[in-house]
């Protein structure tokens, strides 16, 4: 049976590969992005009754209610919410100009996390009782899977942002919405809009003199992502079919890249050994307990 999906930032990436392998697979899908024309050629060769293409920036809240609205008009509900509208800022926290960071944490943040309030709820109060749905809200590598990397700090604090968001959400969804939240973690995958949503800006003079930093920035312009984007998408909608399998298990945390999922156990055990360390830091600090200096 075809399900019917909304993804946000379509146009280009992996947004566009979803839409092209979920269209290909027979399903719905309802396309968000903020230049429709973008698409012409997919709607060109589309039925309408199998694409719909919205336009929608996601730092505009009315844009979001506006895709739903118009989704659930043409097919009725939603069964998958991909939620992927971003961009990275290259550049050193120090050398992030603040207006900057802000409208990304616009797009990447808030955008994303009121995307997930209308997926919730289209689920929950649009969908027939219990039928539910699964939002999977993108995430960049080295959040769950390994450490921030530099450069790009800003960027990896919008998605840091949202991970705790969507942790949180969970744990207030009703079970018997039966609604699935899935943080997707992805590692570098090669795609044609790779610079396209690459803000940059020039180091300041600490880190322009600093040969580490400067080699990390070349080293990342001379890199090639080692993943194919079309594959991590045929993936996806491969996996989104769990959805409705008895006692199927569905991370919450799914890190996708081989070069990810090899270093996600080192940063875990660095972070257990940390807490681990410093445990005693916590001691004599209760109302109950007498407090006593540490020894240093």
């Amino acid at each position: 049976m075809a399900r019917t999906w909304l993804v946000t930032g379509s146009s280009s990436g992996f947004g566009r590969a979803i839409v092209e392998a979920a269209l290909k697979q027979g399903d719905r899908v309802i396309a968000t992005l903020r230049k429709p024309s973008v698409l012409d050629d997919l709607v060109a060769k589309t039925s309408s009754e199998q694409l719909l293409v919205v336009k929608c920036d996601v730092s505009v809240a009315s844009d979001i209610k506006n895709a739903f609205e118009q989704g659930v008009a043409k097919f009725g509900g939603m069964d998958i919410v991909f939620n992927n509208a971003g961009y990275a800022i290259f550049a050193e926290v120090e050398s992030t100009p603040e207006d900057a960071a802000r409208k990304m944490f616009d797009v990447n943040f808030w955008g994303a996390s009121n995307v997930s309030r209308e997926a919730v709820r289209v689920f929950r109060d649009v969908n027939a009782k219990g039928k539910g749905g699964w939002l999977f809200n993108v995430c960049a590598r080295y959040l769950f899977a390994y450490e921030s990397e530099d450069a790009f700090l800003m960027t990896f604090d919008s998605k840091h942002a949202l991970e705790g968001l969507t942790e949180g959400l969970v744990q207030e969804l009703d079970p018997t919405w039966n609604i699935k939240v899935t943080l997707l973690e992805l590692d570098l995958f090669k795609t044609k809009s790779q610079d396209e949503n690459l803000f940059k800006f020039p180091s300041i003079k600490p880190y322009a003199e600093n040969a580490a930093f400067q080699g990390l920035r070349s080293g990342y312009e001379a890199s090639v992502a080692p993943g194919d984007i079309t594959k991590a998408a045929r993936r996806v909608v491969e996996v989104s079919y769990l959805k409705d399998k008895k006692d199927a298990k569905i991370p919450l945390h799914w890190t996708m890249g081989k070069f990810a999922t090899a270093q996600g156990p080192a940063k875990l055990r660095n972070t257990v050994k940390e807490m681990e360390d410093f445990e005693s830091w916590s001691d004599n600090l209760m109302l109950n307990e007498e407090y006593k200096p540490l020894v240093l």
